[in-house]
């Protein structure tokens, strides 16, 4: 996870807050218990993140951090080995996923995701959601309690 703006972070979790070394879907969905609770269908959304990484790992078998990853994976999450066996290997370019969030609830999304012109190396996901929806203002009220606040100036330090 290279970047995320703050309703990104408000729905998942705080990946600037991670070391940058941590910064990862693959270890929230699989590691982090958060994840299972947030994460709609989360079996599915793990499983199918395995199988990306299964994708990466032919791509790049002599990637050691992917490879640290994959072990690391392999001891601390029950569900991973299982998933990794099943030699199922997935890119995923768009859909749908919904998330759970303990202040607004249920949120709903379709994604696309896509790799950087010029830069085969990165991977750009975009999250929509319907306007005038439940999730939009969900997300409105998110957005009311997370934005950044920059101080001017004139004002005083926030606290």
């Amino acid at each position: 996870m290279l970047a995320a703006n703050h309703l990104a972070k408000a729905v998942l979790t705080d990946f600037d807050a991670l070391p940058a070394t941590r910064r990862s879907l693959a270890r929230y969905y699989l590691l982090d218990p958060q994840a299972r609770e947030r994460v709609g269908d989360w079996e599915k959304i793990a499983a199918e993140t395995v199988a990306i990484l299964r994708l990466e790992a032919g791509r790049y078998p002599s990637d050691r951090q992917l490879a640290d990853l994959v072990g690391e994976l392999t001891l601390l999450s029950p569900e991973f080995s299982g998933w990794w066996n099943d030699h199922r290997v997935l890119r995923r370019t768009h859909g749908a996923k919904h998330y759970f969030h303990p202040v607004v609830g249920e949120m709903h999304f379709s994604y696309e995701s896509f790799q950087v012109p010029g830069d085969g190396e990165q991977t750009l996901c975009v999250y929509n959601v319907e306007s005038g929806s439940d999730t939009a203002r969900a997300l409105q009220l998110l957005s009311s309690w997370t934005a950044p606040t920059f101080a001017t100036p004139d004002a005083p330090p926030t606290p």
